[in-house]
């Protein structure tokens, strides 16, 4: 018998349906699902799914407690693997046992690779001869043609490109365990509230560190802007200054006064340009259009990772942005002739030549992100749905014509003062009538021309400020990861929940807390190797090594090590500042905002010369947080608060109560709120909640009416039999003496 392991139980499932001539059975061990079934040249098979990686690297259990073993003897430890998936193992093992073959079937990265050379390990303990003809099946999505391609023509697997996802992940698991026994101990921060460093992760902080800072040394310059209101042949339209921003305050008041009108057009420029169609998506731009819908980079992949398990699109782990050769764009298109996307499937058909575009990046392991399978909007999940549609979208995109835009611009003389306004309009749609998410509004500019006078209808002089520069979106983020070289297509989206998930940062654009200001700072202070992409980037470049030969795993993670050590000394040497450091941004984390009762009687905070404020205090007693004034007791102001997720400051106070907002993370989307539990803003969800509640008191008071209803009936019923059955016995026993 053939076995064939893939990564996960529903590839399995999938592949042992494309393969089999004829009934797919099946079974199960240990409730782990297989398939039976005999493939179209009569061999019998059977495939299972493992659950990603069923061993886990770690160290002896003697590494285990962290009070009693130094950080540093992390650095040196020996790391073993266990089995963390022991029911999957056990039924491996079994089928293994009566195999004649295998094929491993894994996602085709270092990872799949890694997860496959695991599984022969597990199939050696039992069946040591499968592994000599063992072989590997490479596919890109889950469709009848990649499958059967795959293993018409097995290959073998890549031992050192699985090597290569076995130094990263003892690498990871080095740097990560020992930073963060280091930072959790220097800081008393143990159990759940551990602080986590990771040889990915805080370098990636420190890019939103550093923004944040740039923001907040940023001085803002005063600038003034003059603009009016125009009117030509009825239509109304606005123009601004030629100079855009006036950096005197006097210059601009002189320009706006002297203007009075009318307005005569000195000038009508327009231009044509071509709007380049996009490239294929790859696993950045891929992500990167998808936080731009409103998913964040973790939700976005999984979608992906789920419609490539339901064959929809192909494998979304990917740097290519070049279509190969072999993929059949007519073939593509008319499987999307079924699909909801019928009508431009169709169009794009209908053209003699297909050529589609190419992007910079060019790799033989994946094709490009594009559809593989057919789906209907009802069969999807909305969320699924929206994902779906937007790589059906770029896949058109890419095969549609460019674009062409048309910029206009008018100029306009005002008293002496120079006035423009801008317009652009689609002249010809090309890709974009079939990926509108990069279309912008058409600005149509009025019909004017040359000499032509407009009344001037109002004038303004508007005073502004400049900006500091944007926070960066998760989308944003990702390719400045990539740029770095930081993480990998696989794991950059999981760093960045990461870093959510220890709350270091919050919303999107990413705001670092300031937890995770202090964070980055202490590491980029007293261990800058640790918060530098450049370190990073050189041990990723050495992990590439492993898989063309040029290194070896051992000398990789050694390397690592050393490059560890190095740190680590610098960390012990400088222990108690980077605790303190850390503890600022904890504390000031806790504090929630100005307390409004000692703000209303005048109270404040005497040594510092500022008001009382608002923190957070968990109770010795009860281990329960809420919040209290740092006046008590004095004050004794407290409000109660969620004993669940991350509760973020939000620098803002309550119009209706005064009480400071807050976000409240952890759920499935952010809360925001104010302390004050009294406040008229929570009298519409009270109300919501109390009606909810009546609602199912009153469905359960009817369950309970019903319940005894049911069994009145049922103790009548059964009364009822019992009395019959006492009767007839009586009968039966009168009758037998006179018998």
């Amino acid at each position: 018998m053939r076995l064939i392991i893939s990564e996960k139980n529903n590839a399995a499932s999938k592949i042992a349906d494309i393969l089999a001539a004829g009934k797919v059975t099946k079974e199960a061990f240990y409730k782990v699902p297989y398939y039976l079934f005999t493939d179209k040249q009569g061999r019998e098979s059977v495939t299972v799914g493992l659950k990603g990686h069923v061993l886990a690297v770690d160290f002896p259990p003697e590494y285990a407690d962290w009070r009693k073993v130094e950080p540093s003897d992390l650095i040196d430890a020996p790391l073993i693997k266990e089995a963390s998936a022991k029911s999957v193992v056990r039924a491996v093992k079994k089928l293994a046992a009566d195999a004649t073959s295998v094929v491993i079937a894994t996602d085709y990265d270092r990872e799949g690779e890694l997860i496959g050379l695991e599984a022969l390990h597990i199939v050696e303990e039992v069946n040591e001869s499968l592994l000599r003809g063992s072989r590997r099946a490479r596919f890109s999505a889950l469709t009848k043609e990649e499958i059967t391609r795959a293993f018409d023509k097995p290959e073998h697997l890549s031992e050192p490109l699985a090597m290569a996802g076995e130094a990263r992940q003892d690498i990871d698991l080095i740097w990560g365990a020992t930073l963060t026994r280091f930072v959790s101990l220097a800081t008393s921060r143990l159990g759940s509230q551990f602080l986590s460093v990771g040889r990915v992760q805080t370098p990636t902080l420190a890019l939103i560190v550093d923004r944040e800072k740039e923001r907040r040394a940023f001085e803002p310059q005063p600038y003034w802007v003059v603009h009016v209101d125009l009117e030509a042949d009825g239509r109304n339209f606005s123009a601004n200054h030629k100079t855009e921003r006036f950096w005197d305050e006097a210059e601009a008041n002189t320009a706006f006064e002297k203007l009075a009108g009318p307005a005569k057009v000195t000038g009508v420029k327009r231009t044509q340009k071509k709007v380049t169609r996009p490239a294929p998506f790859n696993t950045t731009a891929y992500t990167s259009a998808a936080t731009s819908l409103g998913f964040s980079a973790a939700a976005a992949m999984n979608i992906a990772e789920s419609l490539y398990m339901d064959g929809l699109i192909s494998y979304p782990r990917t740097d290519n942005t070049v279509y190969p050769n072999s993929l059949d764009m007519r073939e593509t298109l008319q499987e999307l002739a079924g699909s909801a996307f019928a009508r431009e499937a169709a169009e794009l058909l209908s053209r003699k030549e297909l050529t589609p575009s190419r992007g910079k990046k060019r790799t033989t392991d994946h094709p490009p992100i594009y559809p593989t399978g057919s789906a209907r909007k009802g069969q999807l999940g909305d969320r699924e749905w929206r994902i779906y549609e937007l790589v059906v979208r770029r896949f058109f995109a890419t095969l549609a014509d460019d674009a062409v835009s048309e910029s206009n611009r008018i100029d306009l003389d005002i008293d002496a003062e120079p006035f423009f306004l801008r317009g652009s309009r689609v002249l010809e749609p090309g890709w974009l009538a079939y990926y509108p998410y990069s279309r912008q509004k058409d600005t149509e500019l009025p019909p004017l021309k040359e000499g032509d006078i407009a009344r001037l209808v109002e004038k303004y002089l508007d005073s502004k400020e400049t900006q500091p520069p944007g926070r960066y979106g998760q989308g944003t983020l990702i390719e400045l990861m990539e740029q770095h070289n930081l993480g990998t297509k696989a794991t950059r989206h999981n760093i960045i929940q990461n870093l959510y998930d220890r709350g270091y940062i919050h919303g999107n654009p990413v705001e670092p807390t300031e937890t995770g200001v202090k964070m980055a700072e202490a590491l980029e202070e007293y261990a800058p190797h640790i918060a530098s992409s450049e370190m990073t980037a050189q041990l990723e470049s050495d992990m590439d090594a492993i898989a063309d030969r040029s290194r070896t795993k051992d000398e990789v993670v050694h390397i690592s090590r050393e490059l560890l050590r190095q740190a680590y000394g610098s960390l012990q040497a400088n222990r108690e500042q980077l605790a303190k450091k850390i503890f600022e941004g904890i504390t000031d984390d806790r504090i929630l905002g100005d307390c409004p009762k000692c703000a209303a009687e005048g109270r404040r905070n005497t040594e510092q010369d500022r008001p009382n404020r608002l923190r957070i205090i968990r109770s010795k007693a009860s281990k329960k947080r809420f919040v209290g004034c740092e006046g008590y007791p004095d004050c004794d102001q407290t409000y109660p608060l969620p004993q669940r997720g991350d509760v973020i400051a939000l620098g803002e106070t309550c119009p209706e109560c005064g009480s400071p907002k807050i976000k409240v993370l952890g759920g499935k989307r952010p809360w925001v709120l104010c302390l004050d539990p009294d406040c008229s803003t929570k009298d519409e969800y009270k109300a919501k909640r109390a009606a909810k509640a009546a609602a199912a008191e009153s469905n359960g008071t009817s369950k309970a009416k019903k319940a005894t209803t049911r069994k009145t009936t049922a103790r009548k019923t059964t009364a009822g039999k019992t009395t019959a059955g006492k009767t007839t016995a009586s009968a039966s026993s009168k009758k037998k003496p006179s018998s």
